[in-house]
């Protein structure tokens, strides 16, 4: 097991039981989906709930987790999560920028990674999910991204713009494998699939999944870092030749 993935499960370990004992909320940085998994196991195989986790939208990657619970403590404290939106000063004129632009000139700033979230782009305009602590900074300093200068607003509350939007597909698959579906949903072959399986970068209901057989359920949500993700719903009909007819919703 890596150094940095041991220090992080007895990091989230030490908060859990402060939280617990001290009667406070205490939140982790915005982790990423393998760090989250292997926390969220850690935390279960110790037996601590006292947790629950968000990432700004409902279908964000990297989440932070909530130390607390308001039964417990009587009182609710929010994340110390805002979003950002960069639009560019004249939208006629600006480059396309990249999910790699946006990040890299962030990070330039002498910004850590794990004190951002997610990065949405719509058009020409990115959301960055961030924690409260950094925003002023990046809105202040960041002015520009390649040749485009930019134009940074904080808000605690998420735009309509991220709120997810679903599209229906029908597909026939052999069978309710992990792999076989999501290689259908994305148009890829076995071995790319299991491929990215190997490389920890399938989650199943927010932890990440190893076993690519596994028989997925209807309510099920599968995403894959760099393709995306979608909700399982089930079967729907079988062919004469024994295929099976599935449902899934796909985030677009």
């Amino acid at each position: 097991m890596p150094e940095d993935n041991m220090i992080l499960k007895k990091r989230v370990l030490e908060m859990a039981d402060k939280s617990y004992r001290n009667h406070i909320y205490l939140f982790t940085p915005f982790l990423t989906p393998a760090e989250f998994s292997d926390c969220v196991e850690e935390l279960e195989k110790n037996h601590y709930h006292n947790f629950d986790s968000d990432g700004g939208t409902a279908i964000a990657e990297r989440k932070v987790i909530r130390f607390g619970k308001a039964e417990e403590f009587g009182y609710d404290e929010p994340y110390p999560i805002v979003c950002l939106v960069i639009e560019p000063n004249l939208a006629k004129f600006a480059e396309t920028l990249s999910h790699r632009d946006y990040l890299g000139s962030i990070l330039n700033l002498g910004i850590d990674r794990n004190v951002l979230g997610d990065i949405i782009i719509r058009g020409k305009t990115a959301y960055v999910i961030c924690l409260s602590k950094i925003a002023e900074y990046i809105s202040e300093n960041l002015l520009k991204i390649r040749h485009t200068n930019v134009t940074c607003t904080i808000t605690d509350k998420m735009p309509a713009a991220l709120e997810p939007v679903l599209e229906t597909e029908q597909l026939s698959v052999s069978s309710e494998r992990c792999d076989m579906i999501a290689a259908k949903v994305y148009r890829i072959s076995r071995a790319e699939i299991l491929k990215l399986f190997h490389e920890k970068k399938v989650c199943l209901n927010s932890r990440v999944l190893e076993n690519n057989s596994k028989q997925m359920k209807e309510g099920d949500i599968i995403s894959v870092r760099g393709y995306g993700k979608f909700i399982y719903d089930g079967v729907q009909s079988i062919s004469k030749k024994e295929k099976l007819r599935v449902t899934v919703r796909r985030y677009v």
